[in-house]
C-alpha cells in the first residue's frame, strides 16, 4: 500500500485529507508541526507528501528547502496562498504541484493518483535499457546515473527539473505546448497551472544557458510552446 504524508496544522483539514485518501486506497500519516513534518519525512519513506506551507515551528518552504535533494517522492503543496509568487517560489524550491485551499477532496485524490501513477510510469522507463548518455553540443545527460554535465562540468538539477530537460533530449527539435509537458512530466492535466513549467523551465535553462538573449538549447517558440535544439 502506498503511503501518503500529511503536514498540515489545522487538524479538520488534515483528517479531511486522510479520510478521503484512505477511501482511496492509500496509507496516511499526519503531522500538524513543520518539525515534526521534516523529521517524519527523514526517518520514513513516503510515496508522496502534501504540505502546507504556513505551519508553526518551520514553514513549508523551509521543509522544501531541507528535504527536496533526500527524497524523489512527489511533493504537493496545499495552500491558502494564492499569489503567484508563492507558486512561483515554492515550484522552483521543488513541489511537483500547488493547490489552492479551499481545494476539492476529489481533485486532491485526482492530482494525488496522477502523480503517484506518473512515479510509477516512470519507473518502468527508467528499468527499459538506456543508452549511457546523450550529447548535444557541450550538454551531456546521462539518462541511467540521473546527471548532466555542461562542457565538462556537473550540473546540479531537482527531480522534476532532470525529467523535463531528459524529456526534452529524447524528443530534440520537436514543439511541445506547456499543457503537453505538463500533462507528460507531471501525469497533470491541462487545467492545472502552466506556470509549473514556465518555471522548472526558467530554472533550468539558469543553469545551462550561457546567454538569456540567445538560447542554445531550450528555445521558446511564441505562440505554440518550448523546443529542444539538437
Amino acid at each position: 500500500m502506498q503511503k501518503i504524508l500529511i503536514i498540515e496544522d489545522d487538524p479538520s483539514i488534515a483528517e479531511l485529507m486522510r479520510d478521503y485518501l484512505e477511501v482511496a486506497g492509500y496509507a496516511t500519516d499526519i503531522c500538524l508541526t513543520g518539525i515534526k513534518g521534516l523529521e517524519a519525512i527523514r526517518s520514513s519513506a513516503y510515496d508522496l507528501v502534501l504540505l502546507d506551507l504556513m505551519l508553526p515551528g518551520i514553514d513549508g518552504f523551509d521543509i522544501l528547502r531541507q528535504t527536496r535533494s533526500q527524497t524523489d517522492a512527489p511533493i504537493l503543496i496545499v495552500s491558502a496562498r494564492h499569489e503567484d509568487i508563492d507558486k512561483i517560489k515554492g515550484l522552483g524550491l521543488g513541489a511537483d504541484d500547488y493547490i489552492t485551499k479551499p481545494f476539492s477532496p476529489g481533485e486532491l485524490t485526482a492530482r494525488v493518483k496522477a502523480h503517484l501513477a506518473k512515479v510509477e510510469r516512470l519507473k518502468s522507463l527508467y528499468a527499459a535499457p538506456e543508452p549511457r548518455q546523450i550529447k548535444v553540443r557541450g550538454l551531456e545527460v546521462q539518462p541511467d546515473a540521473r546527471r548532466v554535465f555542461l562542457n565538462g562540468k556537473e550540473i546540479a538539477l531537482a527531480q522534476k527539473e532532470f525529467e523535463l530537460l531528459l524529456y526534452f533530449v529524447r524528443h530534440p527539435n520537436r514543439v511541445f505546448s506547456k499543457d503537453e509537458l505538463l500533462s507528460s512530466i507531471w501525469g497533470v492535466d491541462a487545467v492545472s497551472d502552466s506556470a509549473t513549467v514556465t518555471v522548472h523551465i526558467a530554472r533550468i535553462r539558469e543553469k545551462i544557458e550561457s546567454d538569456p538573449a540567445d538560447m542554445q538549447y531550450i528555445e521558446t517558440v511564441w505562440g505554440t510552446g518550448y523546443r529542444f535544439r539538437a
